[in-house]
This record gives C-alpha cells, sequence and structure tokens, in this order.
C-alpha cells in the first residue's frame, strides 16, 4: 500500500524507481513474466537504486533495460517520492514521468516481461496491474 508520509515503524529496507511513460495520450506498460515478484500484471518501468545511482540515474537505467528507450534526463520529470508499506517490507518509491514526442521502438527486456502495450491511461486501470500501478496512473492523470 503507498502512503504519502511514512508512519514511526516504516523501515526501508531498499529504494525502488518507476516511470510512468505517455506517448500521444497513451502509457507504455510492460506485462511480467509469471515467474516474476508480481508476475503476470501489467507495470510501468521500474526497479531498484543500485549503489552509488541517484534516482534519476537508476530510473534511466532500468528504462533502457527493460525497454531499450534512451532517455534524455532533461525530459523527465520527478513527480513524487513515495513510502510503500506491504507485508512482506517496506521500501521508498520514487515516481517519475516522461512524455515522449516520437514514438520509440521497444525492445522488452524477456527475463522480466513477456509483453507490452501502448494503452490510455483510464484503459490502463481496467487491467490485471501489479499492486499500487493504478495509484501511480490516477496520481499522475488526475483521474
Amino acid at each position: 500500500m503507498i502512503i504519502e508520509k511514512p508512519s514511526k515503524d516504516f523501515k526501508s529496507v531498499c529504494d525502488v524507481v518507476g516511470c510512468v511513460i505517455e506517448h500521444d495520450g497513451k502509457i507504455l506498460l510492460l506485462h511480467r513474466q509469471d515467474n516474476k515478484s508480481g508476475g503476470n500484471t501489467w507495470t510501468s518501468s521500474s526497479g531498484k537504486i543500485e549503489n552509488n545511482e541517484t534516482p534519476e540515474k537508476a530510473v534511466i537505467r532500468e528504462i533502457k533495460e527493460e525497454t531499450g528507450i534512451q532517455i534524455n534526463p532533461k525530459q523527465l520529470k520527478d513527480y513524487e517520492k513515495l513510502f510503500v508499506h506491504s507485508s512482506d517490507y517496506d521500501f521508498i518509491y520514487y515516481l517519475f514521468y516522461i512524455k515522449l514526442e516520437n514514438l520509440p521502438e521497444i525492445r522488452i527486456e524477456n527475463k522480466e516481461h513477456k509483453n507490452f502495450i501502448w494503452v490510455k491511461p483510464e484503459q490502463a486501470l481496467k487491467m490485471n496491474l501489479i499492486e499500487d500501478e493504478d495509484f501511480c496512473i490516477k496520481k499522475i492523470f488526475k483521474i
């Protein structure tokens, strides 16, 4: 569950980045492999921040690794720092947003994802999304 302000018992075990990528009114969603955490759900490009990485560098790396898209850091919009409290563990989530002018070629990384789709944000909310993805979409697009 995403919370905007951490409670006193919040103990983050890692930092994670995610980015909602938009082009022509549609967002890019990646379909998780069945054997991965949150398997068989749809999600935006995301992943853990590695040692000595800033959230910005981590999200640019994750997008490139998962989709093949090379992001110009100036296009990236730091959206919000959120806190995720789950039954397993807590983590800090840096939510980013980018709007692309040109439709990029997508090359998904098959170890983590099995497919991708461009879909309107309202349609995405009807899909089998990874936990809290709906919160992020609603927050960015004010749905």
